[in-house]
């Protein structure tokens, strides 16, 4: 049977850059398997299938692959798919509209809310599934060094070291000196496997972050690598900004109250992302956090599967 689908860039407003997404509608039926074929000839980071939920009042539910293997979770194709269910339904809208929906995800269910807007692009942010939570490990700078292509003085700042974070996926967060130490990484996905620690069943993928952007508002500019997904390299990451918080809040010591932030990605591959990052402080722990961003559909079509 004929499924539709729809290629979605999202963390952007802007068509060709964000980072590209795959969104399979009407996918009850198929099997495991073909979803990951699928996943695999789209080759890009992320495809979502939608499903009929198992709650009926819940908007869809949603299983997540990348060319290698499925995720419990990932924050673009979240944002993707929350947007994609509200322009389906209510694209022809003449006047601003306000959605809530949960989205049913095997690290469980996820709440946003999209806004829609006549001649814009579309925004959904969500409400994270699990707070951040710091893993057991141990690094070693200069392994971290060599991975990267660079001197062991660039990895760290402040009181920032490299440490492990999930918030439903496993990320080394790797904090580097400044932008211009993170725009000269050359990644050596076989030493980062050597030295990288194993969590929920999966590799820690590298999340490397500074302070500042290009974009003046970007409160941090990243990059991500992950050999264990299949992946070179990720336009925009919103898992690894969930797991960010969790660094950020450790090592900065937010206050109690609620801090906005933006997180820019992609720079380096000419596909800039930035992703929107809420976190509310209470009693020095993060109470609730949510990350959002906008998408834009690039493309769509059928599937003869």
């Amino acid at each position: 049977m004929a499924r539709r689908y729809a290629i979605y860039d999202v963390f952007t407003e802007k068509r060709l850059a964000g980072n590209p997404l795959a969104v399979v509608f009407d996918a009850d039926g198929l099997t495991e398997e073909a979803m990951q074929a699928i996943a695999q000839e789209f080759n890009l980071s992320e495809t979502v299938f939608l499903l009929r939920p198992e709650s009926a009042a819940h908007s869809a539910r949603l299983r997540i692959f990348t060319p290698a293997h499925e995720l419990p979770f990932a924050g673009h194709p979240t944002v993707g798919a929350a947007v994609a269910i509200a322009e389906t339904a209510y694209g022809d809208a003449n006047s601003a509209l306000e959605l809530m929906q949960v989205l049913e995800e095997s690290v469980g269910p996820v709440r946003a809310v999209v806004r829609l807007k006549p001649g814009s692009a579309t925004f959904a942010e969500f409400d994270l599934p699990r707070k951040p939570s710091r893993l057991e490990a141990q690094f070693d700078r200069q392994e971290i060094a060599d991975a990267l292509a660079l001197k062991a003085t660039q990895v760290g700042f402040e009181n920032h070291v490299p440490s492990f974070w999930s918030a439903g996926v496993p990320f080394v967060m790797v904090p580097l000196h400044d932008i211009r130490s993170v725009a000269s990484v050359e990644f050596d996905p076989q030493r980062w496997e050597h030295l990288a620690p194993l969590a929920e069943g999966r590799l820690g993928a590298a999340y490397l972050y500074c302070r500042g952007g290009i974009n003046h508002m970007a409160r941090f500019h990243t990059r991500m690598f992950a050999p264990g997904m299949g992946l070179v390299e990720d336009p925009a990451t919103g898992s690894a900004a969930a797991a960010l918080s969790g660094a950020v809040n450790f090592f900065d010591g937010l206050v109690d109250g609620h801090h906005p932030m933006l997180i820019e990605q992609g720079v380096e591959m000419g596909r800039p992302s930035i992703i929107h990052l809420h976190l509310n402080i209470a009693e020095g722990k993060i109470a609730s956090a949510r990350i959002g961003g906008h998408a834009v559909k690039l493309a769509e079509g059928e599937l003869a599967v």
